[in-house]
């Protein structure tokens, strides 16, 4: 079954990291993923941009509205996710304890939702991990 683990940032601890431990932080989570990615559960893992960098895009009554971000303040907010592979809720929740952006906020994680089509029986595209390899010159497994 597939999970999305939601990793929320606590902004005020990753600000307070200096640029040599953002950089180590960074490295870990790579490694992290390429572990995940080698032993079969990681689909897709992806940081997201700050809040300042995003768009809120709302649609009643027939019109469209844009709000630049970030739309609420909080302590902690949507900073990435993964999607994973696990038997269940118990394994995906140990894979979100195991990811290193756990100690700088929170992972959130829910089962993800299949749906099909109600006439065509058609499901949702899903991802082409092939398209998404690592790099020939990553020094992962060196």
């Amino acid at each position: 079954m597939q999970y999305a683990c939601l990793v929320h940032v606590d902004g005020a601890a990753m600000a307070a990291l200096s640029k040599e431990e953002q950089a180590r932080l960074t490295d870990e989570t790579i490694a992290h993923d390429w572990e995940l990615r080698r032993s079969g559960r990681l689909i897709l893992a992806r940081p997201l941009e700050p809040p300042e960098n995003a768009a809120i895009v709302r649609v009643r009554a027939g019109r469209t509205t844009v709000t630049d971000g970030p739309y609420a303040e909080a302590k902690e907010f949507l900073g990435g996710f993964l999607i994973v592979e696990a038997d269940d809720m118990a394994a995906a929740v140990a894979i979100a304890g195991a990811c290193p952006m756990a100690r700088f906020g929170s992972l959130e994680v829910r089962p993800l939702l299949v749906q099909t089509h109600s006439v065509t029986g058609e499901a949702r595209p899903s991802l082409d991990c092939s398209v998404y390899s690592r790099p020939s010159n990553s020094a992962v497994d060196r």
